[in-house]
């Protein structure tokens, strides 16, 4: 039931505090409800909480990483079918593989271009009116 341009739910995590906050002040000027969180644990907290439908999700995070973070997000009923987008200083064709291995659906290399942000949310509407 999702509407073509529909505003999303959308969660972003970065232990970069400036950055994340940045990306989610973005995301809610083009007109979504954006989430921000800045470590693992409070991502999989704000994932249950919020049920975001796109997650912009930090690789490089202490204590539990991106990538294990990614895989309790596919685990768990309330954000399984999320798109999750990792954000990352690594881009190589290893650094790609390892993500989407852990469950992630892209792969964007630090600093994020705000060109790509359509695309990004144009997929997740896809993903929407096809569930």
């Amino acid at each position: 039931d999702a509407q073509p341009g529909a505003k999303r739910v959308i969660l972003v995590v970065d232990d970069n505090r400036d950055s994340a906050s940045s990306l989610g002040s973005l995301l809610e000027l083009m007109g979504h409800r954006a989430h921000v969180a800045y470590d693992g644990p409070h991502a999989l907290e704000a994932a249950k909480k919020y049920r975001p439908e796109i997650i912009f999700l930090d690789i490089g995070l202490p204590g539990i990483s991106g990538y294990e973070v990614a895989r309790r997000l596919r685990e768990d009923a309330s954000s399984k079918h999320a798109r999750i987008v990792a954000l990352s200083g690594y881009g190589t064709e290893e650094d790609r593989r390892k993500s989407f291995y852990a469950g992630f659906d892209s792969h964007l290399v630090k600093p994020l271009d705000p060109a790509a942000l359509p695309g990004i949310l144009a997929a997740a509407e896809r993903r929407a009116q096809a569930a």
